[in-house]
C-alpha cells in the first residue's frame, strides 16, 4: 500500500501532556526531520532477514513507519512481530538488512539510536529488588539525566500512572499491570523520540490498560511516535491511525488504518482476509458439549 506522509491527525488529549513529552532531552521541539525527498520516517527498514535454522522468522521486510503516529504492528502468533521489534530496537542482530531510527543506523550507530528510543519488550525483566521509585531513579541516572530532573519526572510519571501509593514497594511484589506501568515509565523517562511496545496490554486489567492508553495518546499528541505489536484487532483499531500487517515473516499490507481496512466492516475482517485465515467453526467436533463421553 502507498506510504502515508501527511502530518499527524488531531486527536483528543486526555489532559495536559507532561512537560517533557515531545522531543528527546525535554526541549519540546518537533520530532524527526526532513530531506528534499520529504519527512524522515521514524523507522526505515530495508531487506530485513532473520533465520533460526531452516525457518525464516523475518523474510526480507521493506517498510517505512511515519513519525508522529500511533502505529500498530499486527499479525497472528508466530508472524514475526517480536523478532522484528527486537531487531529494530537493537536487541537481536539481523542476518541481513538495514534499520534506521530517525535517520540513525541501529547497528552502526547504536548509542545514538538507543538514546532516542524507549522499549517495553515482551517478557519484561526488571530490577525486582528495587522499589518502583528506585527503579526509575536508577534508570534516569543511567540515561545521564540530572538528578533533580530525574526526581521531577519520576514523581510525575508515578502520579500519572497511578503508582504513587506503590512507589516504595519492591517491583517483585507488583502485579502484572503495575509491572507494565513501571516498565512504561522507565521507557518514557528520558523522553524518547520513538517508543516501541511489544504487547503492552497483554495481561493488564482494564483500569491499568485505560491509564496506559491515556499516557500513550498524550505522548503521540505531543509529537512522539508509538510502535506497538498486538494480535488484538479491536484494540489496534481503537488506538492506531497507521498499521502494518505481518504474516509468515513478511509485511502483507501497510498504511493508514482506513486504507488497510478498505471496504471491510472492521480491521478484524480485513486482517483475516489479508493473512489468509480460514474461519473454522469447529463443526466437525460433533462430540463436543453436554458432558457425555
Amino acid at each position: 500500500m502507498a506510504q502515508e506522509s501527511e502530518s499527524t491527525p488531531a486527536r483528543a488529549d486526555r489532559g495536559a501532556p507532561l512537560p517533557y513529552y515531545g522531543a528527546a532531552g525535554g526541549t519540546g521541539q518537533a520530532q524527526g526531520g526532513a530531506t528534499a525527498a520529504g519527512p524522515v520516517p521514524a523507522v526505515r527498514i530495508r531487506g530485513l532477514w532473520k533465520r533460526f535454522g531452516e525457518q525464516a522468522a523475518v523474510a526480507g521486510i521493506e517498510l517505512d513507519l511515519p513519525a508522529g503516529r500511533f502505529i500498530g504492528l499486527v499479525g497472528p502468533n508466530g508472524a514475526g512481530k517480536t523478532t522484528t521489534l527486537s531487531m529494530v530496537t537493537g536487541l537481536l542482530r539481523p542476518d541481513d538488512g538495514l534499520v534506521q531510527v530517525n535517520g540513525h543506523d541501529v547497528w552502526s550507530d547504536p548509542v545514538a539510536v538507543k538514546s532516542r528510543i524507549g522499549v517495553l519488550p515482551e517478557g519484561l525483566r526488571l530490577f525486582e529488588r528495587l522499589s518502583g521509585r528506585e527503579l526509575l531513579a536508577y534508570t534516569g541516572r543511567l540515561r545521564g539525566l540530572p538528578g533533580d530532573e530525574v526526581d521531577k519526572r519520576t514523581a510525575q510519571l508515578l502520579d500519572v500512572l497511578d503508582l504513587t501509593a506503590a512507589q516504595h514497594k519492591l517491583v517483585v511484589d507488583y502485579s502484572t499491570g503495575m509491572r507494565k506501568k513501571i516498565g512504561l515509565a522507565a521507557a518514557l523517562l528520558h523522553n524518547p523520540e520513538v517508543l516501541f511496545l511489544d504487547e503492552p496490554f497483554e495481561g493488564v486489567d482494564p483500569v491499568s490498560a485505560q491509564v496506559i492508553r491515556g499516557v500513550l495518546e498524550r505522548y503521540t499528541a505531543a509529537g512522539g511516535t508509538v510502535v506497538f505489536s498486538s494480535h488484538v484487532m479491536e484494540l489496534v483499531e481503537s488506538l492506531c491511525d497507521w498499521v502494518a500487517v505481518m504474516a509468515a515473516g513478511r509485511i502483507v499490507a501497510h498504511g493508514p488504518l482506513a486504507e488497510v481496512r478498505g471496504a471491510a466492516p472492521t480491521l478484524q475482517d480485513a486482517f483475516l482476509s489479508l493473512v489468509g485465515a480460514d474461519r473454522r467453526t469447529g463443526q466437525d467436533l460433533d462430540w463436543l458439549g453436554g458432558g457425555s463421553r
